[in-house]
């Protein structure tokens, strides 16, 4: 079978414009009467953004409630429908009454609807690779070469995103961000001389390894149920807990490390259980923030679709464009 070609990503989308387009479903809400007949909502997205479906149906509460049920979260939808604006917001109505269907596997690419990261991955996951040789601690070094000969360990570590949508949300955006964290410690060595060198890129490099497990990739990416109720911070402190146990390694021997895991957030409500209590969980701290919320205002940058000067966000206030 012949794939569908995905013809135009969410934020190339303009009010007006007449579309037949694949989408992944996000979220459904049920069915309602209305003025002329019976209507639904449906929360589709792609890889650059999310919008809402309206689904205007006749009087057939019937037909409308089949194609409903029809509709499955995460699956992918083929669309005919019009795009509009309700409260500053872009729409898509959809009025033909078969101008929903769900797609089979076989007709559409799922890349259509994940970014993966630009840069190798095979590069990016040698240079934590040569990292790891370089630790010269025995216990720390004992704990990176048991996470990291581990082959399924490794293939989720290399693929696995590294959020949802704000910052290295694509394949591969664990590994980047890890080794952005990796490389701006590098720096900071250089001048920091005092600082724990063996201490500091281990904390580096584990700091996110809880979202291996917070995240999963089916059509787009999402929050696990896992994810959502323990966080990738419980579930990282977990992962070495395991891993200290299975190593015999006593938890006093590693308590540096679990505590830069837990206080890699920085603070009490952005979630971190402990705020950093020493120089190198501080620096964990600060390089993981700058590089989340940089690469984040960089994107923001890139995908900004108006020739104003400005573009105001929720996270930054206003973002200079120019």
């Amino acid at each position: 079978m012949e794939k569908i070609k995905k013809q135009k990503n969410i934020k190339e989308l303009k009010a007006g414009d007449i579309i037949s387009d694949l989408f992944v479903v996000k979220f459904k809400k049920p069915v309602q009467e209305y003025a002329r007949g019976y209507r639904f909502e449906v929360r589709i997205g792609d890889s650059s953004g999310e919008i809402m479906l309206k689904y205007w149906g006749d009087n057939d509460k019937e037909f409308v409630q089949k194609i409903y049920d029809s509709i499955e979260k995460d699956g992918i939808v083929f669309v005919k429908g019009t795009i509009g604006e309700f409260n500053n917001n872009l729409e898509l109505s959809v009025n033909d009454p078969e101008g929903v269907r769900m797609c089979k596997s076989e007709e559409y690419d799922p890349s259509d609807f994940i970014l993966t990261t630009e840069k190798d991955i095979e590069e990016m996951y040698k240079e934590i690779e040569e990292t790891i040789n370089n630790i010269q601690d025995p216990i720390l070094k004992k704990i990176l070469n048991s996470f990291f000969s581990n082959t399924d360990f490794v293939k989720e570590f290399k693929t696995s995103p590294a959020a949802m949508y704000k910052h290295h949300g694509w394949i591969g955006g664990l590994l980047e961000h890890t080794l952005n964290v990796v490389n701006i410690f590098k720096n900071i060595l250089k001048i920091h001389k005092e600082i724990d060198k063996d201490l500091l890129l281990t904390g580096a490099i584990l700091h996110d390894i809880g979202k291996i497990r917070e995240f999963e990739v089916i059509s787009s990416i999402r929050t696990s149920k896992i994810g959502m109720l323990k966080g990738h911070i419980i579930l990282g402190l977990e992962e070495l807990t395991h891993k200290l146990k299975e190593l015999s390694i006593k938890e006093e021997e590693a308590i540096k490390l679990i505590h830069i895991l837990i206080s890699h957030h920085g603070k009490l409500e952005f979630g971190s259980p402990k705020v950093p209590s020493f120089p190198e969980a501080l620096a964990v701290y600060y390089a993981d923030e700058m590089d989340a919320k940089l690469t984040q205002m960089i994107n923001t940058k890139k995908d900004a679709i108006t020739e104003d000067d400005y573009i105001y966000t929720k996270d930054f206030g206003n973002v200079y464009l120019k």
